[in-house]
């Protein structure tokens, strides 16, 4: 991995790849343009379900349960496996590819069927007579069957997509791409949420096709135009007393987890990303309790993603500067006061508003900081592997935090603005850690001299 000049003209390299300037913009083109069809999906589908589980009748801790834990439970089973079979595998489409495109029709096709959900739903119930559980029950069990095949293929694609970018994009500007990478994904959501949102609840349907279609469309765009260079061949393991799989999930586990440092690391960046989940995943629910409209509320998404967008560039430039960790704990530096704030606060429309635009942009500021950490953190060889490992405990975090926050404001009263509170208490933890985590990687060389032990 380097950057250099061939005569006059500047080249980037990692493994046997080596870009010109035109080169990368290529590169960059096909990779942000198919995530950015695929993040009408990614910001679309969460408001779009939630609103579609309310009509179910379904409680906050099932919401939680079935967008929350589901999710990360499957992908705490497949995730790794997937992840560290990529890393070893060699295929004339790269070791990546494969594992992209293979599941792609199949989330493809169950995302419609959610979309068929009710009518599905009505259809059973109908059949069943005086049998049936319910109206309201059949369209939920329809949702959960569909939801439950379309997280077991989504996991299988995008749990090795930053593998793939990790081995395409060379080191050097990765923190600039994933600043593109997350302007992409906030014009997305400027147009959603201004345009779109409004209307989730009578049009969920179309939405949900549309959503369905632009994601096939923007995965099959990154397997067919993307490649991957050449690997060496993967590190052949010994046999275990229980055969291969044995072996694999002993080296596994000892590579991973033997490492205080790595366990440290997979702590912190897991609380940093739970920071914010709270009172996302409630939010909406949270708009609507002081009254503030799906429009209006869609639209300051919108504006607060235009502030974002202008500013993702130079958080990028930021962190291949000055290293995602230190940006990153700055920007959780500057939330925790206006989640604490918002949290006792936050009654009224218009303190809802200033909190909900500084809770957008800052946490968006630290994603768009930390996005690059985990490649510049962990060892390149095995990244698949150990973005796995630090992804079960992300994973395992998700489970119990949407759910459990769920339960609390059923027990409550739906007291929405406890998320904020729930949110500073996770965002405190995460501080320290990354100060932490900020100290070991000083000692193991730094700026200058770090190589993952």
């Amino acid at each position: 991995m380097s950057k250099e000049k061939v005569g006059q003209q500047k080249t980037w390299s990692v493994g046997t790849l080596t870009y010109t300037f035109g080169g990368l913009v290529v590169l960059f083109a096909w990779l942000i343009g198919g995530d950015f069809l695929e993040n009408m999906k990614e910001r679309g589908m969460t408001p779009v379900l939630q609103l579609l589980l309310r009509r179910f009748e379904a409680s906050n801790f099932l919401i939680g349960l079935l967008l929350g834990s589901l999710p990360t439970a499957i992908g705490m089973l497949i995730a790794p496996i997937v992840c560290m079979k990529s890393d070893r595998l060699r295929s004339r489409w790269g070791r990546r590819i494969p594992f992209l495109g293979i599941p792609l029709p199949i989330s493809v096709l169950s995302m419609i069927g959610i979309a068929f959900a009710p009518a599905l739903g009505a259809l059973i119930h109908e059949v069943l007579g005086p049998s049936s559980p319910g109206l309201n029950m059949c369209s939920l069990l329809v949702f959960i069957a569909m939801w439950s095949i379309y997280d077991i293929a989504s996991t299988v694609s995008t749990s090795v997509f930053g593998g793939l970018v990790n081995d395409v994009v060379p080191q050097a500007v990765i923190g600039r791409f994933y600043a593109f990478f997350r302007a992409g994904s906030l014009l997305m959501g400027m147009i959603y949420n201004y345009f779109l949102i409004g209307s989730a609840e009578t049009h969920f349907f179309w939405q949900l096709i549309a959503m369905a279609l632009l994601y096939g469309l923007g995965y099959g765009a990154i397997c067919l135009k993307v490649k991957e260079g050449t690997y060496p061949p993967p590190e052949v393991l010994p046999a275990g007393p229980l055969g291969s799989f044995s072996s694999a999930f002993r080296t596994y586990v000892k590579e991973c987890f033997s490492q205080p440092y790595y366990v440290l690391f997979f702590a912190a960046r897991t609380l940093g990303q739970l920071v914010f989940t709270p009172f996302n995943a409630f939010v909406i629910f949270y708009a609507k309790s002081i009254g503030l409209s799906l429009e209006v509320y869609g639209k300051v998404i919108a504006g607060t993603f235009l502030i974002s967008f202008f500013l993702t560039y130079f958080i990028g430039v930021l962190a291949d500067k000055f290293h995602p960790l230190r940006v990153g704990i700055v920007c959780l530096f500057i939330y925790l006061p206006f989640a604490f704030f918002g949290g006792f606060f936050a009654k009224t429309v218009p303190v809802f508003l200033v909190v909900f635009v500084a809770h957008q942009v800052l946490s968006g500021a630290y994603m768009t900081a930390t996005a690059s950490l985990q490649q510049r953190m962990l060892p390149r060889d095995r990244f698949g592997q150990f973005s796995s490992a630090g992804g079960l405990f992300t994973s395992l975090g998700f489970m119990i935090t949407q759910p459990l926050v769920g339960l609390v404001l059923d027990l409550t009263g739906q007291v929405y603005r406890q998320t904020l509170l729930i949110n500073a208490g996770i965002g405190l933890a995460a501080l320290t850690l990354l100060v932490l985590v900020y100290f070991r990687w000083k000692k193991l060389g730094g700026d200058k001299a770090y190589v993952a032990p």
